[in-house]
C-alpha cells in the first residue's frame, strides 16, 4: 500500500518551511501534497504549471492540491485522477495539517475508512517544533504535547535563535521514541525514505536509559514502557487494549510495543494512537537477546498504577519497568 505521511507542528513552528523544502527536493519528486491553502507556502515562482485551479505539478514532480474541508474526499479524488492519467503517477502522499490541528482524527481517517484503508498505510508523522517558544506552548496550548506525541520525527526550528539542547529532555519526557533532528542540518528527503515501520518498531521498543519513567510534564504528558517477562496471550492481550482505550483512549496518546505472543516464533509489533490501533506488523526476528514484551504509553493525565492494574489483572502479569 502507498504510504501517506503527516507534516504537523503548531503555529509558527517552521512547518511550511519544511514543506516548501520537500517540494524543492528531487528525491521526493514522485509525492503528492495535500495542503490547506497552496497559496500560504508561496509556490509560484517554483511552479511548473497549473493542472488545474487547485493543482500545480512541480518542477521538482511533486504534485501538490488544495484540501479545504474532506480529506477523505480529498483522497479518493487524488487515487481517481491518478488512475484516469490526468495527473502524474505519485508513490507517496504528503498531508499537512494545520497549526491547531489535533493529528488524530486525520490519521484515523486512514484507518477507517474502508476504501481508503485499502490503498494507504500510515507512514511517518513529523512534527516540527519551535525551539524559541515551545517551552511556552507545551504549558499553554495542548495541542502542542499531542502533535509531539505522536510524532516519529521531530524536527526542532529556529535552533540559529536558541540552542536545541534545553528542548531534549522535555521532548523525550513526552514522546522517547521519536528520533530528533535540527532543521538547519537535516537532509528532509531521509525523513519520508529512510528505514521503516521495522525500524521504528525496534527504535521504540528497545528498552534504554531514555524510556526510563518519565515525570510529569507540565501539560500533564508523561511516558512509560512496560515490560513482562512472560509470554502474552494474543487474544486477552486484545480484549484488554479494546476497553482500556475505550475507556481511556483521548489520554492514551501513544502505545507501541513489541510483544512476545504466545506460539508466535518472531516478534509483533503494535501501534496505536487514541482510539486507533494499527495494523499489527509481524517481525522477521527480534532485535536482540531480549525477548521479554515490551510496552510504551504515552498519556496525558492517566495514573501509570492504573494501566499496571489493569494490565496485571487482564493478563495475569506483573509488568515491571525498563
Amino acid at each position: 500500500m502507498m504510504p501517506l505521511h503527516l507534516l504537523s507542528g503548531f503555529l509558527g513552528s517552521g512547518k511550511t518551511t519544511l514543506l516548501r523544502r520537500m517540494l524543492d527536493t528531487p528525491a521526493l519528486g514522485d509525492s503528492a501534497v495535500l495542503v490547506n491553502e497552496l497559496g500560504e507556502i508561496g509556490l509560484d515562482h517554483h511552479l511548473l504549471r497549473h493542472i488545474d485551479g487547485e493543482t500545480v505539478l512541480m518542477r521538482s514532480g511533486c504534485i501538490c492540491c488544495t484540501v479545504r474541508d474532506d480529506l477523505g474526499a480529498a483522497l479518493k479524488d487524488l487515487l481517481s485522477r491518478r488512475a484516469r492519467g490526468e495527473i502524474p503517477v505519485f508513490e507517496r502522499v504528503v498531508v499537512e495539517s494545520t497549526g491547531l490541528a489535533d493529528p488524530v482524527p486525520i490519521l484515523s481517517t486512514i484507518a477507517t475508512d474502508p476504501v481508503l484503508r485499502h490503498h494507504f498505510r500510515i507512514g511517518r508523522v513529523v512534527t516540527t517544533v519551535d525551539a524559541v517558544n515551545a517551552v511556552l506552548q507545551s504549558r499553554q496550548q495542548p495541542e502542542w504535547a499531542k502533535q509531539v506525541a505522536v510524532a516519529d520525527e521531530i524536527v526542532i526550528t529556529k535552533t540559529d535563535i536558541v540552542s536545541p539542547d534545553v528542548l531534549i529532555g522535555p521532548l523525550r519526557a513526552i514522546n522517547p521514541g521519536a528520533a530528533l533532528h535540527c532543521a538547519m542540518e537535516l537532509d528532509v528527503a531521509t525523513l519520508l525514505t529512510g528505514p521503516g515501520t521495522r525500524a521504528d518498531a525496534i527504535a521504540w521498543s528497545t528498552p534504554s536509559p531514555r524510556l526510563q519513567s518519565a515525570p510529569a510534564h507540565e501539560a500533564g504528558v508523561q511516558s512509560f514502557c512496560m515490560v513482562f517477562d512472560r509470554p502474552i496471550d494474543w487474544v486477552t492481550l486484545g480484549i484488554w487494549l479494546t476497553m482500556l482505550l475505550h475507556a481511556h483512549g483521548e489520554r492514551v496518546l501513544r502505545v507501541k510495543g513489541l510483544l512476545d505472543v504466545a506460539g508466535a516464533a518472531h516478534p509483533v509489533f503494535i501501534n496505536g494512537v487514541q482510539h486507533v490501533m494499527h495494523q499489527p506488523l509481524h517481525l522477521d526476528a527480534w532485535p536482540d537477546g531480549d525477548r521479554r514484551s515490551r510496552l510504551v504509553f504515552i498519556v496525558r493525565d492517566l495514573s501509570r498504577t492504573l494501566i499496571e492494574r489493569s494490565a496485571r489483572a487482564f493478563l495475569g502479569l506483573t509488568p515491571g519497568y525498563a
